[in-house]
């Protein structure tokens, strides 16, 4: 396994720009957000437990999300198609993004060496990036907590406004 694990972008610098296609099968692009917060979330996979709890509070709690201004995009290494039946599914009303090639998590950091029950495996490392307006990545969650997501994201935006 590779030592040389990518660098998470910092708080404080620009957000990576890219494209990926997501689960309708069309083109996002980061820049088609400027103006915008974002939330970033990479996951490991799709319909897996934990993936499933975090996907669901962050759309159970979508109208909060849009009223503070933010727009969301999930990318995990999973295939357009699979997206596109655990964006069905559970009824996702946010862009999935499928990073196959590992291009877009690999530009994050989120892509590399973690602990996974404890063995060493090479996966998907569970990381949410808040994007301000200006495109400046503002905090990184390197755990968020799955179930409560969306209240995490809130209560840390609002601080960083404070």
């Amino acid at each position: 396994m590779s030592t040389n694990a990518p660098t998470m972008p910092a708080v404080g610098t620009q957000a990576p720009a890219f494209s990926g296609t997501t689960q309708d099968g069309s083109t996002l692009k980061l820049a088609d957000f400027a103006g915008e917060r974002v939330v970033l979330y990479f996951y490991p996979k799709d319909d897996t437990p934990g993936c499933t709890k975090q996907a669901c509070n962050l759309r159970d709690h979508w109208s909060e999300l849009q009223d503070a201004g933010f727009s969301v995009i999930g990318i995990s290494p999973d295939s357009v198609a699979s997206h596109g039946t655990f964006a069905g599914k559970y009824d996702l009303p946010f862009p999935l993004v499928a990073d196959e090639d590992h291009s877009i998590s690999t530009l994050y950091g989120t892509w590399g060496e973690k602990n996974f029950y404890g063995k060493k495996i090479v996966g998907m490392k569970r990381t949410t990036f808040l994007i301000n307006e200006q495109g400046e990545i503002v905090h990184v969650f390197k755990r968020p907590k799955t179930a409560e997501h969306t209240q995490e994201i809130l209560k840390k935006y609002a601080s960083l406004e404070g």
